[in-house]
């Protein structure tokens, strides 16, 4: 145990942000560089070490947190750095990006603020780095079988640095011109900055993983023709699918989805672009969709200097405590702040978008809403509460449908689908075609980053026992398995 009285003694501190005014005038990430390390070792201490440890329960990769909690207080970083890296590939991604059910699950969370596991994670991996402890791992032998990995998101990263490790030669086909997926064009740079994404790219180049830019599969290159190429293939392309608002106005100038609008700053931060070709510079903006898409395009909005910004949400604004339907260790569904929020903007709950209008031109102008309840489980509007916003930039950020089948992925592998629109896997990850997995979003649907990851590493053993016969890879985490999200 790390301290056997951190939690009655410390109080929970968590990253200082840089202040609002400062930030929003650059990209950079929103924390003040090195604000973590004088706290901590202290923060880890508060660990409780529980006999038994319900955040490895809330976390879908299993981390083995109290152990490296242990180390951290004892501030034996390169220790702390193995555990992490045992069931975690990319801790320096989780430990920004994910939104932290093994602290949901923190058994001291049940009358306490629970453990910051989310910033000593991502102390242990920062430092790591920086003492050079995160090094290459390359084979010491080669099976002579080779893996296609299609996407190249935290499950198709994962699934490749795995099977590259276990000897068998990968390549990884992104259809983007850069590596990293919606990491390297959905993911805002003030919320993780891309060098991140780099140097990982080059440890799995240093232990022989090869990259394919700018080739989709099913329109650049037959899907057919690559499982005949290689010896197994992990579809690991995402649910990019867009939900769509058809409603009047819909096809207004002004109009994007989320997805649209974010890789483009992305573009403007990687050099590829002096000005984005959607912004929202003097604009009046608003954000359909509350969830973590939505604060990344209100973050976006606020760097490119919009006139104002507004965030709807069609569901009712969440309490700040836990639901009774929402115990204790459950990921509850929470009313949350994030750091976009901070800087400013207006979030409203329970409307619905009727309609847009537009200006002579067909730029959108306005946009026309209602707001909604919940009557017998059912969501009705309520007459006599419509209203009208300014709109000159709308992205739409209500979520994703499922795997992009307009590619012909889908239809040249012969693949599929369940009932939600992904493709259909066994508990092995295996799709009804011999040789040909899938991991992340493409199966499971649109979900979290832990759980793309350890989709990843899951299927990784899946491919590497189809290969072999046998895997010394960690077993996987079952399709089913929901840990204690809901």
């Amino acid at each position: 145990m790390a301290d056997p009285k951190g939690f009655l003694t410390t109080g929970r501190e968590v990253a200082e942000t840089r202040p609002v005014g400062e930030r929003v005038k650059d990209w950079n990430e929103v924390y003040v560089p090195g604000s973590l390390l004088p706290i901590i070792s202290k923060q880890a201490g508060r660990c409780m070490d529980c006999g038994i440890p319900f955040c490895h329960n809330g976390c879908p990769l299993g981390n083995l947190i109290p152990e490296w909690n242990d180390y951290a207080y004892r501030e034996d970083w390169t220790a702390a750095s193995e555990r992490l890296h045992a069931t975690n590939n990319f801790p320096e991604f989780t430990g920004r990006l994910c939104p932290a059910p093994c602290e949901s699950a923190c058994v001291l969370g049940i009358n306490q603020p629970a453990v910051t596991i989310k910033n000593v994670e991502v102390s242990i991996i920062d430092k790591a780095w920086d003492s050079g402890d995160v090094t290459p791992q390359p084979p010491e032998r080669l099976s002579g079988k080779t893996v296609a990995v299609i996407g190249s998101g935290p499950a198709g990263l994962a699934a490749a640095q795995q099977l590259t490790r276990a000897g068998h030669t990968v390549a990884v086909y992104e259809r983007a011109d850069r590596i990293g997926g919606l990491l390297r064009y959905g993911i805002p740079e003030f919320k993780m900055e891309k060098s991140h994404i780099n140097r990982r790219i080059e440890q799995m180049r240093a232990e022989g993983t090869k990259f394919r830019t700018e080739v989709e599969i099913g329109k650049d290159l037959d899907a057919a023709k690559l499982r005949r190429r290689y010896d197994a293939v992990v579809i690991a392309a995402g649910a990019t699918v867009s939900r769509d608002l058809p409603v009047p106005g819909r096809e207004l100038n002004g109009v994007h989805f989320a997805m649209e609008y974010l890789p483009l700053a992305n573009k403007v931060q990687e050099g590829d672009l002096t000005v984005s070709p959607i912004t929202a510079e003097g604009k009046h903006v608003v954000v359909i969709g509350g969830g973590d898409t939505g604060a990344d395009c209100v973050g976006t909005a606020h760097r490119q200097g919009a006139a104002s910004v507004t965030q709807l949400e069609i569901m009712p604004k969440p309490g700040e405590e836990r639901n009774a339907n929402q115990p204790w260790p459950t990921f509850p569904m929470l009313y949350k702040v994030t750091s976009a929020h901070e800087e400013g903007g207006e979030r409203v709950y329970s409307v619905s978008t009727t309609h847009f209008e537009g200006d002579e031109d067909g730029n959108v102008q306005s946009l026309h809403l209602i707001e909604v309840e919940f009557k017998d489980g059912k969501l009705e509007q309520k007459p006599g509460t419509e209203r009208v916003i300014p709109a000159q930039l709308v992205t739409l950020a209500m979520g994703f449908t499922g795997t992009d089948q307009a590619n012909g992925l889908v239809q040249q592998f012969g693949l599929e689908l369940d009932e939600r629109g992904n493709v259909a896997r066994d508990e092995n990850y295996a799709t009804n075609v011999d040789g040909v997995y899938v991991a992340g979003d493409a199966g499971r649907g649109q979900s979290l980053i832990v759980w793309a990851i350890a989709e990843g590493r899951s299927a990784a053993r899946g491919v590497d026992r189809y290969l072999t016969g046998a895997s010394e890879l960690p077993a996987p985490i079952r399709p089913t398995d929901r840990s204690l999200m809901v």
